[in-house]
């Protein structure tokens, strides 16, 4: 059975049983507060906490879906079985249990329908993992129940805790509950004699659908019953069609393989030869191929920076492979012949894929000719013949340190060096794995740095915030205003980022600000200044700030308690804080910089003199 089979039949399923079948949203979320869309339930999970009324958006409590989806968190383990940075997710809801919602047994009772009856899996070769229960959860004896009645011998339903079989909460405090997931043996030829779902140490088992049953809520105090439960599944689709079309891997199925025989045609390789390498370009270009599709650009910052990561990884897999220039261009043609029927947008937007790849192409051949990547390339080579008598701990250090500083200043992968320098110099480094565990702790280090900075990225400043960082945050809320004064009700924050010396505030709205535009928001942010108007902060329920007209953008982010920041009747914003007392304090603004950081998203740099 084909992807595009699979697909149709599991949106036809649902469909015939009364779901609404929702088209894929894109890859860029609404909320601005995450790069991508990670999962068929983000743009639902506002109507799963009860905040939105499912009935009155979709007509129906009962939604499915095949969505487009790119996660960051794996981009170094791509080349494995397993892991992909873009996958659909095939998924279906009930949202709010009542008279005509669904929850354990009708969620199971369709998993298994379609499993058994529309896939023809070997019911044989199901096993099902259920959440074993905690302090504050009781053990899902129900999911156990209702397996046993389908048939599901009890020997081969197993309890997990809660990495594996309890979801969410996203954030400190939301919606979340136990799942219960569907594993497919896939027979001892995959991995160990003897092992069960969820083994660390093979891939035979394969988790193709979890089922999640969010009845809990769970707050400061701990956790509640939520009145409204909901239903939220996910089944993979590419797992699922390295399944039922026999393959080890979703690399060897119909969703990658005309790439895969494409990069055989031009290199004169064998792909079970080079397997890391082939799977690294086919999953990162699929990955670009869409989000240049949806307008993302590659650049230094956000999505525009994993964009230019993952495309930057595929080049040195090209240089390594020793492929001529413009290959991804070649294979992306490859990757829209796949998928132009059911993403119509990838062959609407060819072109701008081919510009895009190509340029890339050309600005990293220059990256890698910067002195500064060379002055490093040669002083590894210089260190690569490991003397008989060696400092082991400063060797290391030394070798990692140098190859972050290529991955970090011009996107160019560890391998990449490793097979350069091996090909150069006829040997083997002994010490490789040593330097790369140490180069993925410095990684990891960087990652968890960049994280506690994102963290701040959309209130601006942390609780350790300088005076002058205090002042320019709340400068921002007067910029705010003014915007909205000036360009009218459609301008909303998109970030910010504050330091001591500049503010940085991202907004939208769909064209260039002229020249008076800019000069009478500058104005109108002085005045206020000059009015010396009080700052005050109250904390009240999420639902009462919004109603009292407080502007909040980053919905998905807020508590149930919030704190509302007024300037004056001017402003009035839900926000962490922290901010001056009175606006007399602030000094004169003044805009330094005002432009485009992507589609209908504009930037201002500003500072207080």
């Amino acid at each position: 059975m084909n992807s595009s089979e699979i697909r149709d039949r599991f949106l036809i399923f649902f469909k015939e049983r009364g779901h609404k079948i929702l088209p894929s949203s894109s890859l860029l979320p609404t909320d601005p507060t995450v790069l991508f869309t990670t999962a068929g339930m983000q743009r639902l999970s506002l109507y799963l906490s009860g905040e939105k009324d499912v009935l009155k958006e979709f007509g129906n409590r009962h939604l499915a879906s095949s969505q487009k989806c790119f996660r960051t968190g794996d981009i170094e383990e791509i080349g494995d079985d397993t892991h992909h940075t873009f996958f659909e997710m095939l998924g279906n809801w009930s949202v709010g249990q009542d008279k005509d919602g669904y929850f354990k047994e009708g969620a199971i009772n369709y998993a298994f329908d379609f499993v058994i009856n529309v896939l023809k899996l070997e019911k044989k070769r199901i096993w099902i993992t259920i959440f074993k229960g905690n302090e504050n959860i009781p053990k899902d004896e129900e999911s156990r129940e209702i397996w046993i009645k389908k048939g599901i011998p009890r020997e081969r339903i197993l309890e997990f805790g809660e990495e594996d079989n309890l979801w969410g909460p996203v954030k400190d405090y939301g919606p979340c509950g136990p799942t219960t997931e569907i594993h497919y043996d896939r027979g001892s030829n995959f991995g160990c004699k003897d092992c069960k779902p969820n083994c660390s140490k093979c891939n035979r088992f394969v988790e193709i659908w979890n089922l999640v049953f969010m009845g809990y809520y769970k707050e400061e105090e701990g956790f509640k019953n939520l009145p409204h439960k909901s239903v939220d599944t996910g089944a993979g689709l590419e797992r699922m069609a390295a399944i039922l079309q026999e393959k080890p891997s979703a690399y060897e199925t119909d969703l990658f393989i005309p790439v895969i025989r494409e990069i055989e045609k031009i290199t004169g390789n064998k792909y079970l030869n080079n397997k890391e390498k082939f799977r690294i370009l086919a999953d990162h270009l699929r990955g670009a191929v869409f989000l240049i599709a949806e307008g993302v650009n590659p650049s230094n910052v956000d999505r525009g920076y994993i964009l230019r990561r993952i495309l930057r990884r595929s080049l040195c897999v090209c240089k390594s492979l020793e492929m001529p220039e413009n290959s991804l261009i070649t294979l992306s043609r490859k990757v829209i012949d796949i998928y132009k029927d059911i993403y119509p947008d990838v062959q609407k937007k060819q072109i701008d894929i081919f510009t895009v790849l190509q340029k890339e192409e050309e600005k990293f051949g220059k990256a890698l000719c910067q002195k500064e990547v060379i002055k490093e390339l040669e002083e590894i080579e210089k260190e690569w013949d490991i003397p008989k008598v060696i400092d082991r701990k400063s060797y290391i250090n030394s070798i990692a340190n140098k190859l972050f500083f290529l991955w970090q200043s011009c996107g160019c992968p560890p391998e990449y060096v490793f097979d350069e320098l091996e090909k150069k110099t006829g040997k083997k480094n002994k010490l490789r794995e040593d330097i790369t565990l140490k180069l993925e702790d410095k990684i990891k280090k960087h990652k968890e740095i960049s994280r506690a900075g994102a963290k701040k990225k959309f209130g601006g400043v942390g609780e350790d915030a300088t005076k002058e960082a205090i002042k320019l945050h709340t400068a921002t809320h007067l910029l705010h205003q003014s915007l909205r004064e000036v360009l009218g009700d459609h301008v909303r924050q998109m970030g910010s980022d504050i330091n001591s010396e500049r503010l940085r505030f991202d907004f939208t709205h769909p064209e260039k600000m002229a020249k008076e535009e800019l000069e009478k928001v500058e104005s109108i942010v002085n005045r206020k200044i000059k009015q010396d108007l009080k700052v005050e902060k109250e904390e009240m329920p999420y639902k009462k700030a919004i109603d009292s007209g407080a502007l909040a953008f980053f919905k998905e982010k807020y508590p149930e308690k919030v704190k509302v920041y007024s300037v004056g009747d001017f402003s009035k914003e839900v926000c962490a804080g922290p901010h001056v007392k009175r606006t007399s304090e602030l000094g004169i603004f003044k805009i330094i910089k005002e432009k485009s950081v992507g589609a209908g998203v504009r930037r201002i740099r500003a500072i207080l003199k």
